[in-house]
């Protein structure tokens, strides 16, 4: 399978997902309406507000997240390798060239944003781009560009709005049961709606982990991807090697990143590398080991 096969490939995919998820969020709405007696009309705005959500997120997702983010616009005279390494790539690719950026950080990481490669943006530390040499800093954008290239930020971006819109509603139904503002019959003693009732208690508090755990897998997969795509872009392997192994070592989080953005990173930017246990730590990290994707890389 040619590289091209890979990124075809992964956008069918993607699309397979994010409508299997999208089933998944108005099953949630579904059974959750059912089992607390919520009324149509409910049930109809639940999913209504989760699909605008989605599609404000697809239009506006790269502003909200260069906003929280705190980046600003990296200039070809402050940043010449960036800008120049970035030129040159996307010169190659035939793409367009994204917008750059930078966080004042020293924490070493970047990441990519945008609805499209018409409409990206790259963001880097100043941390990466002041201990990275000229490969490693090429290694680490063309990273980037190929979660551009591969649409991989238009599914993070409206996966991420899912997550947090089952959580959303999850949390609503709940308060909302607590408080009393259900039709839902109390004096009915009923076997089986008491089963509902009790099966829509554990499937609200589940619903927003699995979702997590849904796009935290996506996230991953995506990561092993672009480092592949992006050695295609470079032909240079080590130099994304050897970027990956320094940006490991670095053990100081990011401060402008938070649970929300840390999945669009080239690394966990909050340096939670201990966030499970055996044989389920995994499940719960942003981004797959670095030896394993060096390790991916070396075999190359």
């Amino acid at each position: 399978m040619t590289h091209y096969d890979l990124v075809a490939s992964n956008q069918r995919k993607s699309w397979f997902i994010l409508a299997g998820f999208l089933v998944f969020v108005i099953g949630v709405v579904y059974v959750l309406s059912a089992a607390f007696g919520f009324s149509y009309d409910f049930t109809v705005f639940a999913i209504g507000l989760t699909t605008v959500m989605s599609f404000g997120s697809y239009w506006w997702s790269d502003k909200i997240v260069l906003a929280i983010s705190g980046a600003r616009p990296a200039t070809r005279q402050e940043f010449f390798d960036y800008y120049t390494v970035t030129e040159n790539l996307v010169m190659s690719q035939r793409m367009k060239m994204p917008k750059l950026f930078v966080i004042d950080d020293t924490a070493m990481n970047a990441f990519a944003t945008g609805r499209d490669p018409d409409h990206a943006a790259v963001v880097a530390t100043t941390g990466l781009l002041s201990r990275l040499n000229r490969a490693e800093i090429e290694g680490v954008v063309a990273h980037e560009l190929s979660h551009i290239k591969n649409y991989d930020i238009r599914l993070m971006a409206v996966v991420s709005v899912l997550v947090g819109s089952i959580a959303l509603i999850s949390d609503l139904m709940l308060r909302m049961t607590a408080w009393g503002g259900t039709k839902r019959d109390r004096n009915n003693d009923s076997q089986i709606g008491m089963i509902l009732f009790l099966a829509g208690i554990v499937l609200a508090i589940l619903s927003p982990i699995v979702a997590q755990l849904i796009q935290l897998a996506i996230s991953r997969r995506r990561e092993f991807l672009a480092d592949a795509s992006g050695v295609a872009m470079t032909k240079n392997p080590q130099g994304l090697i050897r970027a990956l192994g320094k940006i490991s070592h670095d053990t100081e989080p990011l401060e402008a990143a938070n649970k929300a953005t840390a999945h669009l990173y080239i690394s966990d930017p909050l340096k939670n590398i201990h966030g499970g246990v055996g044989m389920f730590a995994n499940l719960f990290q942003t981004h797959p080991p670095v030896t394993e994707r060096i390790k991916a890389l070396e075999s190359i």
